[in-house]
C-alpha cells in the first residue's frame, strides 16, 4: 500500500488509518531534522541587528550552556525565536508550540511568554506599555522568564561574543526531540529547574 484508498476521510477504513499512523510515526521521528533546518534558515532572516537571527539563537544557547543550564534550558534558548520565520507577529507562541511536547512546562511557558517579557527593554521607546508582563507576577515561572530574558535573550546580540557554532547544539536538539511526546515525566507541569548551575558551569569552561 503506497497511498490510502479514500478521497474523503469519512470513507477511510482500518487499513487506511493503520497505514497513515505508520507514516505519521516515521515522519515524527524526523522532526529534529526539520527543526534544525528551520533554525539554520534564520541565517538569512530579518535584518537590522548586528548579527543574524541564527547567530542570536546560538549565542543565547551558548550563554545558557556556559551558565550550566540543563539540556531543556539550552535547547529552549537555542529555539526560542524559531517562530520568527512563519509567525513574526506571534513568534513566541509558535516556538513554544514546537517545544511543548518535548520539554518541561517551565521551559514551554518561558518561551511562550518571552516576547511579552522582553517588552520591558524597549516598549516605552515605541510609546507602548513595557510592563504588560506584571500581570503574571504570581505565576510560578515568572522569575524564570525574567531571568531567561535578562541573562540569555536580550544580551545575545553581540558580534564580538565567543559564540559556539549552532551545530554544537544539534545533538541536544536530536536528543530532546527523540523523547516521547507529551510524556508527563518530562513535561511535568510543576517541575522548576534553575537556569544556572555553578558546578556544571565550571566543567564547561573549555567550550
Amino acid at each position: 500500500m503506497d497511498v490510502v484508498k479514500f478521497v474523503r476521510m469519512k470513507d477511510g477504513d482500518m487499513e487506511d488509518y493503520v497505514f497513515l499512523r505508520e507514516q505519521e510515526i516515521h515522519f515524527a521521528q524526523e522532526t529534529a531534522d526539520r527543526v534544525i533546518n528551520m533554525l539554520m534558515a534564520m541565517e538569512n532572516s530579518m535584518a537590522g541587528y548586528k548579527i543574524s537571527r541564527l547567530a542570536h539563537s546560538a549565542q543565547a544557547a551558548t550563554r545558557a550552556w556556559r551558565d550550566g543550564a540543563d539540556i531543556d534550558w539550552v535547547v529552549t534558548a537555542l529555539l526560542h525565536d524559531i517562530g520568527d520565520e512563519l509567525a513574526p507577529f506571534n513568534h513566541s507562541d509558535l516556538a513554544a508550540s514546537i517545544l511543548k511536547p518535548f520539554v518541561r512546562n517551565q521551559c514551554y511557558w518561558t518561551v511562550r511568554m518571552h516576547g511579552l517579557f522582553q517588552m520591558v527593554y524597549y516598549a516605552d521607546k515605541l510609546g507602548e506599555d513595557p510592563h504588560g508582563h506584571a500581570q503574571f507576577a504570581d505565576h510560578p515561572f515568572y522569575d524564570d522568564c525574567v531571568e531567561f530574558c535578562e541573562r540569555w535573550d536580550q544580551s545575545s546580540f553581540d558580534p564580538d561574543y565567543d559564540t559556539l557554532p549552532a551545530a554544537f547544539f544539534f545533538p541536544m536538539v536530536q536528543e530532546v526531540f527523540r523523547r516521547p511526546a507529551f510524556d508527563p515525566a518530562i513535561t511535568d507541569a510543576h517541575l522548576r529547574v534553575p537556569l544556572t548551575d555553578d558546578g556544571v558551569s565550571a566543567g564547561r569552561t573549555g567550550h
